[in-house]
């Protein structure tokens, strides 16, 4: 698995129509709060140009991409923190997802009601940002009571946990988004190991309209998205959900007319991609497959995504670069001119190396 998503919004903004879009996956829509009750789930390839040239050069049949997992969760409304809503039910679905991606409605529509109203994004999103800080204040809460008791009790590392739990509570009592703060590796852990939501990677998703036109608001979306470190796509979530269900050749001369080079999915996994700091790498051993991976993970890591025997028993790893094979057009002629390289289990992977990796077993 490369990585994955949770989608989250008020009812009604599109999130399943935005969600269909991505995936194929045919989830129900209906104009009414709450129709997506348990999550939705769909796992797609990630679009890889360079693993298809790979396989053209190699001759490897049937290349394996790597993969990203949409979750697309019930809406929330004010108090959702409290239970109101699906309230807690829907937060516990997000809380393992690597980002988020918040869709905010961006069209006018008098037939799909809107549940505060009017359309106002900036309103919208304070409304979710506000249920997500106190849902993490209660997780943090319920920690530091556990915590505290054995930190009494003279144990050093509740101590030093503690420091750390009141410390992340303290930014989110104020009002502050943990993604907006620069963590250290302790807090880091303790984000990960509760599942804090407000300290995952967020992606603006504008839904626009058929036109590809959003309200005027939507360059005051674009300046708090930039303010805020969050990442901004905008899609016309029902053009992509038409698209997505033709031929591939007819999507593309489709996209050729609306003036899209790319698709709402590409967009949005270029955008996730940057922001979590992500890149890929293949392997040929067998057949062809792409990983992905965090910028600056080491050889030896970076083998543990296929396997932990991998990891374990690591003994080097045989690089080459995709750029290398793009020149020389062969194997053969990578390691002709002295390409193929014999690297050790602290190598830095790089986006796009080409790695046979060899382990004791």
């Amino acid at each position: 698995m490369g990585f994955t998503c949770g989608i989250i919004g008020l009812p009604n903004v599109g999130k399943s129509t935005i969600f269909n879009a991505l995936t194929g996956a045919h989830a129900p829509m209906e104009n009414y709060p709450f129709c997506t009750i348990e999550p939705n789930k769909g796992i797609v390839p990630v679009p890889d140009k360079r693993l298809y040239t790979i396989a053209d050069i190699l001759e490897k049949r049937d290349p394996i991409p790597t993969r990203i997992e949409f979750v697309d969760v019930a809406g929330l409304v004010k108090g959702a923190s409290r239970g109101e809503g699906l309230g807690n039910m829907f937060l516990s679905h997000i809380r393992t997802v690597d980002a988020i991606v918040h869709v905010v409605r961006c069209f006018f529509d008098s037939n799909v009601v809107h549940v505060e109203g009017e359309i106002q994004p900036l309103r919208d999103i304070e409304i979710i940002n506000t249920e997500l800080l106190l849902a993490d204040m209660e997780v943090l809460l319920r920690a530091k009571e556990k915590v505290e008791k054995k930190a009494k009790s003279g144990d050093k590392e509740n101590a030093r946990r503690l420091e750390v739990i009141e410390r992340l509570f303290q930014n989110i009592n104020q009002g502050s988004l943990l993604n907006r703060i620069k963590l250290n590796s302790e807090e880091l852990i303790v984000c990960n190991e509760y599942g804090l939501i407000t300290a995952k990677p967020m992606i603006i998703c504008a839904n626009v309209d058929e036109q590809g036109n959003a309200t005027n608001t939507y360059a005051l979306l674009q300046d708090y998205a930039q303010k805020q470190g969050f990442g901004i796509v905008s899609i016309s979530a029902k053009i992509e959900e038409e698209i997505v269900e033709l031929p591939p050749q007819e999507q593309r001369e489709y996209r050729k007319v609306l003036g899209a080079d790319t698709s709402a999915l590409e967009r949005l996994i270029t955008t996730a991609y940057s922001m979590l700091d992500l890149i890929t790498y293949y392997t040929v051993t067998t057949q062809l497959q792409a990983w992905t991976i965090k910028r600056g993970t080491t050889a030896q890591k970076a083998s543990g995504i296929i396997h932990s025997d991998f990891e374990k028993g690591f003994i080097r790893a045989e690089v080459f670069h995709y750029n290398d094979l793009m020149q020389f057009k062969s194997l053969h002629a990578v390691k002709e001119n002295g390409l193929l390289r014999s690297e050790g289990r602290d190598y830095i992977v790089n986006d796009g190396d080409i790695i046979h990796f060899l382990f004791s077993a």
